[in-house]
């Protein structure tokens, strides 16, 4: 299976002068194309002896300062991350030929900053946040309904759920952001840049 890629030449004179303001461009681009869910990433962790596991999330928040997500902090991408910060994200537009690859390090947000997104989740997202033991081993589906639905019964819809302690965001610094473009006869255009200092800049081309 393989597909001839057509799109615009990316050129170095057209990116933005620095990562995060390239990335806003790109994913306005994304969400304009339709795509399903243009901030579902990919994010890789690894053990502190370089065995690494991967999973969707959803991103939430981005700024000059990177990327956010929300987790279980007790989850395997959680425990993983406390342990050893290097994470990489792939944000992966097939439809628009495109990929935006981050490498860089995580650290928790804030309580504050936790608590205020934790509270514009849906009531049963909230919920969802007690109920499941991320990444742990459950005998069954029935088991995890039930803690969902005890936990339905105590806050009912219009109360106050309580933040998890054990859940929250990771902020991820980017170190390198590569924006990959793609074109027939597997002429990519791989331009990355890499930090040279706090808020400082490097870009260079990749063979594709």
């Amino acid at each position: 299976m393989r597909e001839q890629y057509r799109s615009e030449p990316l050129a170095e004179k057209a990116l933005a002068a620095t990562p995060m303001e390239q990335f806003a461009h790109w994913f306005q681009q994304a969400v304009g194309a339709g795509l399903d869910e243009p901030n579902a990433m990919v994010v890789a962790t690894a053990t502190p002896d370089g065995r690494p596991s991967t999973r969707t999330v959803l991103l939430k928040a981005y700024d000059g300062d990177g990327f956010v997500f929300f987790t279980n902090y007790e989850s395997r991408k959680g425990t993983e991350l406390a342990a050893n910060p290097h994470v990489s994200l792939l944000f992966p537009w097939h439809r628009i030929a495109r990929q935006v690859i981050v490498t860089g390090t995580a650290a928790r947000v804030s309580r504050a900053e936790t608590a205020a997104y934790f509270r514009t989740r849906p009531h049963g997202s909230q919920l969802g946040a007690w109920a499941s033991d991320q990444s742990r081993p459950i005998a069954s589906r029935e088991e995890l309904t039930t803690a969902y639905d005890d936990l339905a019964a105590r806050y009912p819809e219009g109360e106050k759920v309580p933040v998890p302690p054990h859940w929250g965001g990771f902020r991820i610094t980017p170190e390198t952001v590569e924006f990959w473009q793609g074109h027939q006869n597997r002429l990519h255009d791989r331009l990355r840049y890499t930090s040279t200092g706090p808020g400082a800049w490097s870009v260079e081309r990749l063979n594709p």
